[in-house]
């Protein structure tokens, strides 16, 4: 082996082992919470496979923008993205080995099914742990630069997901929607939206997008910010029926829950720049 190839793998090592430190920095919560266990236990096997192929797919779409290495292609970052999932994978098995979840009597499908759902999150956090825990690649950062108008969106809803799947499992997310009156909703939504915008455009936050050369406040709230929020709420509703929270609800309910994972979801799609 040449001193370049092994140069590169100590590299690679270096980002695996970054990997396993955003997989365990970004999941820990999950790690601890117990719905996640329980849906790892019972989650429709089909839905959970679903899941585990989106997870995939979107890991993929972030490493393009934000891997934990430099890559050349779709296929490199789908290789980065299974590589990601693997590492959540181990994180999540060693944890949950750890917090006394994994016993004897379980089958191997029941462990299968905890690790999971759990090493989605983990996977992605393994898969942006480069911008968080080493220091800035002016290569992956060029690409999030040069971002357009879908890349912007993708971003938007990586960074829904990333949040919004914290809080999802939660049976709090169903009782505040009971709780809730439309008057609640409707200032939910304009305060989501507010908040969105906030943090994108306004708080000159590191790395957060700029408002475009020549767009007018109204032209950038419509393209990016109501766009924006669009995307959190459709990816909160994904995540809510991948929890099997909407199942057997009626539509004003979902949408209200979709509304209420909403502001979490439009927190993480105004904070992607700084997250992924």
């Amino acid at each position: 082996m040449t001193s370049t190839s092994m140069a590169a793998e100590i590299r690679y090592a270096q980002g695996l082992a970054r990997a396993a430190g955003g997989a365990l920095l970004f999941s820990l919560p999950l790690f601890m919470t117990e719905e996640m266990w329980r849906f790892g236990l019972y989650m429709d096997r089909d839905r959970l496979a679903l899941m585990i192929i989106a997870a995939l797919g979107l890991i993929t779409g972030v490493s393009y923008y934000s891997g934990f290495e430099r890559t050349t292609g779709l296929a490199d970052d789908a290789l980065d993205a299974l590589a990601a999932f693997g590492v959540g994978c181990v994180v999540t098995l060693t944890a949950v080995i750890l917090f006394g979840v994994v016993t004897r009597d379980m089958t191997i499908g029941e462990i299968a099914g905890v690790v999971a759902v759990c090493a989605v999150p983990a996977g992605m956090g393994a898969v942006v742990a480069a911008n968080q825990l080493a220091a800035s690649d002016e290569g992956d950062d060029r690409r999030k630069r040069e971002a357009g108008y879908v890349g912007e969106l993708f971003l938007m809803g990586a960074g829904a997901l990333f949040f919004g799947f914290n809080v999802a499992p939660t049976e709090e997310m169903m009782i505040i929607a009971q709780k809730m009156t439309a008057a609640h909703t409707v200032f939910l939504v304009m305060g989501s939206m507010i908040a969105l915008h906030l943090l994108v455009y306004a708080l000159a936050l590191r790395g957060q997008h700029e408002r475009p050369e020549g767009a007018g406040h109204v032209a950038t709230f419509l393209h990016y910010t109501l766009a924006g929020y669009g995307v959190a709420l459709a990816i909160s509703l994904g995540v809510l029926w991948f929890f099997e929270r909407l199942d057997g609800v009626d539509a004003a309910m979902a949408a209200q829950m979709a509304v209420v994972l909403g502001l979490p979801a439009s927190i993480g799609a105004a904070a992607a720049r700084l997250v992924l």
